[in-house]
């Protein structure tokens, strides 16, 4: 077998019998060696058993090293063959640990290290990680450094002598840290903090005044000669090596805004804004964020904050307004409609201005009004139209509320405002028929106060424009359907403020408030609307149907406080229109010349009419109570009315015992008569009430006179009165009740 086995090791190479000598057992010598001989070679079993011996933590070990621990096992099991080894092959003995397999395979796929170390540009890791351990400890003490008073105090002197970028970064970041307290950000991301509400103040006070100023100082910034053109800071040579600071600056004025409450410190911080609209409009990020604050304050803030920032916003759309005026005009737009949703004496100031400021917006670009107005005015008809074919409640309602009443007015109001308009003249037509058509929609008595408005509208629509709107037909269809001659069901001490309302109550319609402030409505109207006519030429035509259904109501209406105020106009109209007729008569053209026409009329308003004169007056007395009206207070405040104080049952009965003591006392039954007065009593306490109502003073008087005589009869005699001249003398002469006329002005 020995022999056998060493004929085999002299054919065998180095690496065959290496491969026999690893795969060979104590036991079963022959089958290996007949396994070898046919070239087959068994697996390792401790590598089927254990194969976590290469996933270990501690390192995967590699063939070199199984290598080299079966040589160690080969010394004790074939020591001649090792010392055969030892003599002839010692490299093979003294190999190295590391195998090249296994450099391959580490070089032919990444491990992932079990721990990540940050980027250094050195060469040195250590270095790298304590330096930049070290930048992270001061950058935490830059970051705790504390706004003091005194810190303030010397920027403020340092700004004024000389500003500079590195001043002005300074001031910068400590404005951010300040402005992220106010969101409780505490700074946390900012170099400085600012803990005290006094140094807030103190910091956001001189960023407030002084910064602009620096601004304006540090970027070399000249006024333009031109005072409409702005001089915009990005023309600046020293612009783009500010602009990050400046940036931070105006998104931390922007986040101030978004942030504060109070009315006063909101108004300085808007001024303030105000004054860096040209640095806002060289960054069109940080102008859009403002433009949402401003679009925020004008349409919720305090009367003073709407003011300021609509005129940010006009000086924004001014300067740049192919970028911002359009959004702007439809935001701005969408903001009225939604803030006009109620109305009330103290929402129509507001509601008011924001016409106005709306209108003002429009003006600037009538080009961008045409396209706005022609989209919205048409939203409107669209509105209307589907409510006169449904003729549903839902569809009645998307007409009649206050949002298409103001829009309808808003309107009126930018048409009549920018007239003469060649671009919006043929807008006139359309919103004319839109709100005739409102007014027809549902033309019944609960809907006046909603008249009222549209032909308020019309009237105005029609004076600025030069445009014959046909309003006195809606206005004297309401003399013709009301019946003011019928007495009021119910009487109502509060009047009704048609300015607030669209639409009436049942109740309402049976109050004597009603009728009262429709003849007050109807006389402002009619008067506005024949002043927007005063002059013109046709004037007499255009008061004659007027002037014959006023004269009519005259002779129908009863109500003397009613016919009072028609027939006060009925007379101014008159008037006015003898004067045209007289001017007209004397005039040497013809009704053809339109040029001659023109300039008579325009003398004539120049001149004044009787009408316009009386016209001014009034305006000035109508307006006093027109703001005594919004704002709350009633006009039955000023009238010194007497109250009527009724008095209890038992506080009359102590009173009687105190005027009548002596009588009671002197009879000695005066317990058992006082209880036949009460019985007696009874029969008349529920007329004598109403009786204390109604009865004139004078009636009483005369009553009283009577039971004076009785008094002084029993005066003289000074007898006592026995039980039964007692109860005649409280039963008294018999009452009399006279029914009471009610004059209209009770």
């Amino acid at each position: 077998m020995a022999g056998k086995l060493k004929r085999h090791l002299e054919d065998l190479s180095v690496d065959e019998f290496m491969l026999s000598g690893l795969n060979s057992a104590s036991e079963g010598e022959s089958d290996e060696e007949t396994d070898q001989q046919n070239g087959f070679n068994k697996p390792n079993k401790e590598k089927e058993l254990k194969p976590e011996a290469f996933t270990t933590d501690d390192g995967k070990k590699g063939k070199a090293n199984e290598h080299k621990q079966q040589l160690s096992r080969l010394q004790n099991k074939d020591p001649e063959f090792y010392k055969f080894l030892q003599a002839n092959d010692q490299t093979l003995l003294n190999f190295d640990d590391t195998d090249s397999s296994d450099d391959e395979d580490e070089k032919k796929y990444h491990k992932l290290p079990s721990a990540l170390e940050e980027a250094g540009s050195g060469d040195d890791d250590e270095d790298d990680n304590e330096g930049q351990k070290d930048s992270k400890k001061s950058k935490k003490a830059v970051e705790t450094i504390k706004v003091t008073e005194k810190m303030i105090a010397d920027w403020k002197a340092a700004m004024k002598k000389e500003p500079n970028p590195r001043l002005f970064r300074e001031i910068t970041q400590a404005f951010k840290a300040a402005v992220a307290t106010t969101k409780g950000e505490g700074g946390a991301q900012c170099r400085y903090k600012v803990a005290d509400s006094s140094v807030f103040n103190a910091l956001v006070l001189f960023c407030i005044r002084d910064i602009n100023a620096a601004l304006q100082r540090m970027l070399n910034l000249k006024p333009a000669k031109d005072q409409k053109k702005l001089v915009l800071p990005s023309s600046s040579p020293k612009w783009q090596k500010n602009q990050v600071d400046i940036k931070m600056y105006l998104g931390g004025v922007v986040q101030l805004l978004s942030c504060l409450t109070e009315a006063t410190v909101i108004g300085a911080v808007l001024r303030h804004a105000n004054q860096l609209v040209p640095y806002y409009l060289s960054l069109p990020k940080q102008c859009r964020h403002l433009v949402k604050q401003l679009m925020k304050q004008w349409s919720t803030g305090e009367e003073t904050s709407r003011v300021l920032a609509f005129l940010a916003l006009n000086k924004i759309c001014r300067h740049k307004q192919d970028t911002y005026l359009n959004p702007i005009l439809k935001q701005m737009y969408i903001s009225y409609v939604q803030n006009c949703k109620f109305t009330s004496p103290t929402a129509l100031p507001m509601i008011n201005f924001m016409q106005r400021t709306l209108t003002e917006m429009y003006s600037l670009d009538t080009q961008a009004t045409y396209q706005h107005a022609f989209i919205y005015i048409r939203q409107l008809a669209i509105h209307l139209r589907n409510a006169m074919t449904m003729k549903k409640k839902e569809t009645y309602q998307s007409v009649y509320n206050w949002q298409y009443i103001h829009c309808l007015y808003l309107w009126c109001r930018v048409l009549s405002t920018l007239h003469p308009s060649d671009v919006l003249q043929p807008l006139i037509y359309p919103i004319c028929q839109v709100i005739i058509g409102t007014v027809k929609l549902v033309p019944t008595s609960r809907y006046y106060p909603l008249r009222m408005h549209c032909c308020k509208a019309l009237i105005l629509l029609s004076g600025s424009t030069n445009t014959f709107v046909p309003v006195l037909p809606f206005l004297l269809e309401i003399v013709q359907q009301v019946d003011f001659n019928k007495k009021p069901g119910r009487m109502s001490k509060k009047p009704i403020n048609f300015a607030v309302i669209l639409k009436l109550s049942n109740i309402n319609l049976m109050e004597k408030a009603y009728k009262d402030g429709l003849i007050d409505q109807l006389y402002d109207l009619i008067l506005e609307y024949f002043h927007t006519q005063h002059s013109s030429i046709g004037f007499p035509e255009l008061a004659l149907p007027t002037v014959i259904q006023l004269k009519a109501f005259l002779k129908e209406c009863k109500v003397a406080n009613y016919c009072k105020p028609i027939r006060q106009l009925l007379e101014k109209v008159q008037e006015n229109s003898s004067h045209i007729t007289g001017r007209r008569q004397k005039a040497a053209f013809g009704v053809a010349d339109a040029t001659a026409v023109a300039a008579w009329e325009k003398q004539m308003k120049e001149e004044g009419t009787p009408l316009s004169r009386y016209y001014s007056q009034w305006k000035k007395l109508r307006e006093k109570e027109i703001q005594l009206e919004i704002s709350g207070k009633e006009r039955m405040e000023d009238l010194d009315l007497p109250e009527i104080k009724r008095k209890k049952i038992q506080e009359k009965k102590v009173e009687d015992k105190k005027e009548f003591k002596d009588l009671f006392q002197s009879d000695s039954e005066s317990d058992d008569d006082d209880g036949e007065l009460k019985i007696k009593g009874k029969k008349g306490r529920g007329y004598d009430d109403d009786y204390d109502e109604d009865v004139d003073p004078s009636d009483m008087s005369d009553d009283e006179g009577g039971d004076s005589d009785e008094d002084e009869e029993a005066a003289t005699v000074p007898q006592p009165l026995s039980s039964s001249a007692l109860i005649k003398l409280a039963e008294g002469d018999d009452d009399l009740v006279e029914d009471l006329e009610l004059s209209d002005d009770d």
